[in-house]
């Protein structure tokens, strides 16, 4: 067996509930403001943080929403998005994280499926909360704000619960983001107070953030990048977060030279801006010394391309929500451009041949494994998908195909999985593949990621259809109502039939080289 270890030592575990330690970083600087609204400016300090978190999380416990029970949580980058998030976390409960940009139908199913009984939000999504709930265990609808029918959230405000309500660090899952597999529909990823915290100090660790570092916080909070890297790291490892509820380049750009930010976190096609675009002449970047990527491979021309552009480091790290997010990053002392690093702290890794299921020593490729404090514990309600992909040594199997190189750096080459990576966004082609085959006049198809230099893979269809079958404004107009924006079409190819194999699984190997083979 051939295990890859960190350079870095290992960090001591800390018996920490998730906020336990983010109020950690925030004790000992109470009147400093840690937490800015990016459109307004709006901010709370370090003592507003726990003293809101208090108050709801008595509130919470008053109305018997505290342990046991889950509360989902659909909000842009918001302070407030913070602060709910905690108090669910304080009060023992479980907060399910949703993508604000899903439609009725996806969000009823993660409300059904994580078994949530509040939903919080805000009112420009209230229409979609309404229709989403029904059917489902949700009694409840509290908006951040107020609208009408709604629960405003300063009426959940109660008596301040001053201590952590008890929870088992190791079993208690906190957090439930949903993952997208290759097939059926998302699943819930159960991660605990140990997952996160450990996550949290690893990341610290191995990527060199320090206090008072002012990052523009523009990645979504409900997905695990965004949660923990900049929400978590930032409250707990003494930094300050603007909050952005939508990526607006201008507005980024001036978060960064106003607060003479050290770091820019950030995806792919944000990047490439950083690379391209005009705008970012306009701006003093000058303080901004390193750009970290993540959710999606960044090659090594681009990441070059950054570096000359904004005279900083250019690094990437590697992660995936059951990981907490993080397993591997480049330090700025150690950083290779187009590698995603080096192990963090307490992680091992190994790279193996998925045909022979043998060890791969340095240069050679083959799928990542990886093991640590930080894995989560299993899918929810699915314990077939958690067995295929954690082994009995407790070894997750990532579906991502690499190589190590003979310094210990991380390449990721391709995917065992088929996931489709849009704009850092899991893409499943199974679940845009139902909803293709659910419309009337198409037999058949097949979806695949089309290689874009911008957003990395554009989701794209082959389709076979009846005679009289819908044209492609049809199937867009019907997806469009289905499913959230990322999960759209770029383009639909009508064909005769979809290459499948003896077993009736879809050959997409095929058709991404019929892709290959048009340029």
């Amino acid at each position: 067996m051939h295990i890859y270890r960190s350079p870095l030592p290992d960090i001591p575990l800390t018996d920490q509930t998730i906020t336990q330690r983010v109020f950690a970083g925030l004790e000992n600087r109470p009147d400093e403001v840690v937490l800015i609204d990016g459109p307004t400016g709006r901010s709370l300090t370090a003592a507003d943080v726990m003293d809101h978190v208090r108050r709801l999380a008595g509130g919470l416990g008053a109305r018997g929403m505290g342990a046991g029970h889950t509360i989902a949580l659909m909000a842009p980058n918001i302070p407030e998005y913070c602060t709910v998030f905690h108090a669910i976390a304080w009060a023992g409960g479980t907060v399910t994280t949703i993508n604000p940009t899903y439609t009725a139908h996806e969000v009823r199913h993660q409300l059904t499926d994580a078994g949530a009984e509040m939903l919080v939000t805000i009112p420009a999504f209230l229409d979609t909360a309404r229709e989403a709930i029904e059917g489902t265990g949700v009694t409840e609808i509290v908006v951040i704000g107020e609208a009408e029918g709604a629960t405003p959230l300063a009426a959940l405000m109660g008596d301040p619960q001053m201590e952590q309500a008890p929870v088992d660090i190791d079993r208690h899952i906190v957090v439930l983001p949903y993952s997208s597999g290759t097939t059926g529909l998302p699943k819930g990823v159960k991660l605990t107070h140990r997952n996160m915290v450990v996550n949290v100090d690893q990341t610290i660790a191995a990527i060199d953030y320090r206090p008072g570092e002012v990052t523009a916080a523009f990645l979504p909070f409900f997905h695990i990048y965004g949660m923990t890297v900049l929400m978590n790291i930032g409250l707990g490892g003494g930094g300050v977060g603007v909050t952005m509820p939508r990526f607006d380049l201008e507005l980024f750009l001036r978060i960064n030279q106003d607060h003479k930010s050290r770091r820019m976190i950030l995806v792919p096609p944000v990047a490439l801006a950083l690379a391209k675009h005009p705008l970012v002449d306009q701006f003093d970047l000058s303080a901004v010394e390193i750009v970290f990527s993540g959710a999606a491979p960044l090659g090594a021309e681009l990441s070059n391309a950054v570096a000359a552009r904004l005279n900083c480091l250019s690094m990437q790290g590697y992660g995936m929500t059951e990981l907490s997010p993080v397993s591997h990053a480049s330090h700025p002392g150690a950083h290779k451009p187009g590698s995603a690093g080096k192990l963090v702290p307490n992680a091992l890794a190994r790279i193996v041949d998925p045909e022979t299921g043998q060890d791969q020593g340095p240069g050679a490729e083959g799928e990542l494994w990886v093991k640590g404090p930080m894995v989560m514990t299993g899918y929810l309600n699915n314990p077939a998908a958690t067995a295929e992909t954690i082994d009995a040594d407790g070894w997750l199997h990532t579906g991502d195909i690499g190589y190590v190189d003979d310094e210990g750096y991380l390449f990721i080459v391709d995917r065992l999985k088929e996931l489709i990576k849009y704009k850092g966004f899991q893409v499943p082609p199974a679940e845009v593949e139902a909803a293709l085959v659910a419309m009337p006049g198409i037999t058949d198809a097949a979806v695949v990621g089309l290689p874009d230099p911008e957003a990395g893979e554009l989701p794209m269809a082959f389709v076979v259809r009846a005679e009289g079958g819908p044209d492609p404004e049809a199937i867009n107009a019907h997806l469009g109502r289905e499913l959230a924006h990322y999960k759209q079409l770029h383009r639909i190819d009508f064909v005769d039939a979809i290459p499948k194999s003896a077993s009736g699984k879809i050959l997409r190997r095929l058709l991404r080289d019929q892709l290959r083979a048009e340029g």
